[in-house]
């Protein structure tokens, strides 16, 4: 049964973007995945890279990177197992300049310098809110709805009113904007310039090269033209079943390497991130 009144398309296209990011926004998994840009890596050595992390922490999380195909562990011999990105992992790595692109244009200037990942994993805390992909979408492609109408689209099997948390959340993270109570919804300029975020990731999560996000059809530019190919319509699935682009994803080079986007030495802690929330971060 579907989960809203959006089109299959749309609906699917949804799931795979929210999917993606359930993959990559838990605390330190970006974090771990730049640290094994590095290259291939035995435990001790990705552990060392990210030492304010237990053991307690840091297995299970590479665990669960494993399991979403981002990450593989390669047993060479009983006592020599190392790790690295797949494929997969490798493609996604582009995505993250694009989310820091936005992160540091949108998001309110903080009361002490912030590393580069930190712009990211703030700017995926704002996207991983609660119904905040779906609400975004309907945003987008309707310009203005009224927030019944939205309830009506992105829960329909709810009770209409549930849909004013996640709005409220979104207007709180200055995503979205609205006059007043009664008053329709529209995105902000913050909300709107996520174009890029969304379209690359959605562009992963299909399989497409990520020079198409540009062309993705709600979160692209009219000047871009078609996709190469549709934006076909299928099961969500996780990254270890998507099949591989057929090229190697093309995408703008990034003006920082993964090793910039620490500040701190790799040895010590990260510092206590400030709380996301838009133009309150």
């Amino acid at each position: 049964m579907a989960i809203t009144a959006l089109s299959p398309d749309t609906e699917t296209d949804i799931a795979r973007v929210t999917e993606a990011l359930g993959m990559i926004t838990p605390r330190w998994n970006v974090r771990i995945m730049l640290a094994l840009s590095a290259g291939p890596m035995r435990y001790s050595e990705l552990a060392a890279k990210v030492s304010w992390l237990h053991d307690g922490q840091l297995h299970p999380k590479v665990k669960a990177l494993c399991d979403a195909g981002l990450v593989e562990r390669t047993e060479h011999s009983p006592r020599h197992v190392t790790y690295a990105h797949t494929e997969r992992g490798t493609a996604l790595l582009p995505v993250l300049p694009v989310i820091f692109t936005w992160a540091g244009k949108y998001l309110e200037k903080a009361e002490r310098p912030l590393t580069a990942i930190e712009h990211i994993e703030d700017g995926l805390t704002l996207l991983t809110r609660r119904h905040a992909a779906a609400i975004l979408w309907v945003l987008k492609t309707h310009q203005e709805v009224s927030g019944r109408a939205l309830a009506r689209i992105v829960m329909p099997h709810s009770h209409w009113t549930n849909i004013y948390p996640p709005l409220r959340q979104l207007v709180d993270d200055a995503l979205a904007l609205t006059e007043g109570t009664g008053q329709p919804y529209r995105l902000s300029a913050s909300g709107d310039g996520l174009g890029p975020v969304l379209g690359a990731l959605s562009a992963w999560a299909s399989g497409q090269p990520l020079n198409q996000a540009a062309r993705h059809p709600v979160w692209g530019s009219p000047q871009a033209g078609p996709a190469a190919k549709p934006w076909i319509s299928s099961p969500s699935r996780t990254a270890s079943s998507l099949p591989s682009p057929t090229r190697a994803p093309e995408a703008a080079p990034a003006a920082w390497q993964s090793r910039d986007l620490f500040s701190h030495a790799m040895t010590t802690g990260p510092k206590t991130a400030l709380p996301a929330g838009g133009p309150r971060r």
